[in-house]
């Protein structure tokens, strides 16, 4: 699910990063989760979700 705000980010997301990380994050979270929406778009077995999770955190990672 896309995420509106910073706000509707999940506890971990929230707790841990400041205001402009979780910007990059939630951006590169709605972006992943658009861009697969088509299954075949997608590497492994995980759930788009899970995809755009790991997608967000590593935008963030190297961009910090």
């Amino acid at each position: 699910m896309p995420y509106n705000n910073n706000n509707d980010l999940p506890n971990s997301v929230k707790n841990h990063l400041p205001s402009h990380a979780k910007d990059i994050y939630r951006e590169a979270f709605n972006h992943a989760f658009a861009q697969y929406k088509d299954a075949d778009k997608k590497r492994g077995n995980g759930s788009k979700e899970a995809v755009a999770h790991k997608l967000a955190w590593s935008t963030v990672e190297k961009i910090s």
